[in-house]
C-alpha cells in the first residue's frame, strides 16, 4: 500500500519527508535497519538477523508497496533514512478491525518529534480504513517508547512473560 508523500516539520524546524519506500532505498534500508537493531534491544532483531542482500530487501519493499494489506512510511532527513514505520491491516473478517504498527529510529534521531509525527500518521491511516483497534509489542524497560505510547493512547492489555529473550 502506498503512502503519499508528506513534508513535516520536526522539534527545532528540522524538516523531513515522510514517504513510501523506493526500490532505490533497498541498500539504504538494510543499512538503517542494521544501524537501529545495533543501537538498542527494543528492537525485534539482532543486527546480523537483518537481510543482508540488496535485491532480497527490494523485493521486500516492492512487495509491501504493492500490497493491500501493509503499508510503510520512512522519514528521512536530508537524504538519509531517519526511521520507518509499518502498519499491518488483518485480513480476516472476525480482526479486520485490528491493525498492527512497529516503528524504529535511528538514535541520532530521537528526541525530535518523529515517533510522535509517524505515530499520528498511522492512527490517522487506520481510522480512514476504519480500524477501531492498534495494536503493538512493547519490551519491558523501554521507557522512552512506553511514553510515546501513552501519548498517543496506548495502554497495556496484556503481557507475555518471556516473550523476548536476549543473548
Amino acid at each position: 500500500m502506498l503512502y503519499t508523500s508528506k513534508n513535516i516539520v520536526l522539534k527545532n524546524d528540522i524538516n523531513a519527508i515522510f514517504r513510501s519506500p523506493l526500490s532505490s532505498d533497498a541498500k539504504a534500508m538494510t543499512q538503517f535497519l542494521k544501524t537501529c537493531a545495533s543501537e538498542t534491544d527494543f528492537i525485534l532483531s539482532y543486527p546480523e538477523e537483518c537481510i543482508e542482500k540488496e535485491e532480497d530487501e527490494k523485493i521486500f519493499l516492492e512487495r509491501i508497496n504493492a500490497s493491500l494489506y501493509n503499508m510503510m512510511i520512512v522519514c528521512t532527513i536530508n537524504e538519509e533514512i531517519a526511521g520507518n514505520c509499518t502498519l499491518m491491516f488483518n485480513q480476516k473478517l472476525k480482526t479486520k478491525h485490528r491493525a498492527k504498527i512497529a516503528i524504529g529510529l535511528i538514535k541520532k534521531y530521537w528526541e525530535i518529534g518523529i515517533g510522535t509525527a509517524m505515530f499520528s500518521e498511522m492512527i490517522s491511516i487506520a481510522k480512514e480504513k476504519g480500524i477501531l483497534q492498534l495494536e503493538l509489542d512493547y519490551i519491558e524497560g523501554n521507557e522512552r517508547a512506553r511514553i510515546l505510547y501513552e501519548k498517543m493512547g496506548f495502554v497495556p492489555v496484556a503481557e507475555k512473560p518471556n516473550a523476548i529473550r536476549l543473548k
